[in-house]
């Protein structure tokens, strides 16, 4: 998820998005901004690509289906999209591998988490489970309704588990005196390998049905 220090300019640890702007692309395109803090992303092998493609292929086909069959509804695919968690201004976005959502009235208007209904990460052998958890951690306080997962295989060009989570905005009972650390938190909701001959099968947030082959390197 994140870039080795090898190669990184020398930028300050905080950036508004207007200073981001100003930097060159192949730059610019390599952060992410918490909060206003500058977070680097990790550019995987191209199994990372290919992947986030092929996920982004099948959602699209999922989504024209249901447009289809309910033509009132009406949702995007995109893949490495700008996602802005705040309801005003740039400096606190992030960058999914792919994501679904709603379609917006102008074109070229900045994509809110209010206007997205799922975001998936495509996560390398080497990412870290901090790094991922971080990053889930922010979809799910930014309110994104459905989160999806997909792990890649250590020894092949291959998927090794696909994983969907919902949201749940209310914590189970604890004990007296222990609160959440986060009011938000998702919750696995489905979870798939090459074992399950059917493919990916599940109902929410719309039918999604996603055979191996279609996902095969």
């Amino acid at each position: 998820m994140f870039l080795p220090n090898t190669g990184r300019p020398d930028l300050p640890e905080y950036m508004t998005w207007e200073e981001l702007e100003q930097l060159p692309e192949e730059i610019a395109e390599n952060i992410e901004l918490w909060d206003g803090r500058v977070i680097w992303l990790r550019r995987g092998p191209s199994e990372h690509q290919t992947f986030s493609r092929r996920l982004a292929n099948a959602f699209e086909r999922c989504t024209r289906k249901t447009m289809s069959d309910a033509p009132e509804q009406c949702w995007r695919v995109e893949t490495e999209t700008d996602v802005f968690l705040g309801k005003n201004g740039k400096s606190d976005f992030l960058t999914p591998d792919f994501l679904v959502f709603r379609c917006l009235e102008t074109p070229f208007q900045a994509i809110r988490a209010s206007d997205t209904l799922l975001v998936g990460e495509v996560l390398s052998p080497s990412n870290t489970q901090t790094d991922i958890e971080a990053k889930k951690a922010r979809y799910a306080s930014a309110g994104i309704p459905w989160y999806w997962e997909v792990s890649l295989a250590q020894a092949a060009s291959a998927i090794a588990t696909i994983r969907s989570y919902g949201l749940e905005t209310e914590p189970g009972k604890l004990p007296d005196g222990v609160r959440p650390l986060r009011p938000a938190n998702y919750l696995l909701t489905g979870e798939w390998t090459v074992a399950d001959e059917d493919g990916v099968r599940i109902d929410f947030p719309f039918p999604i049905t996603i055979p191996w082959t279609e996902l095969e390197y």
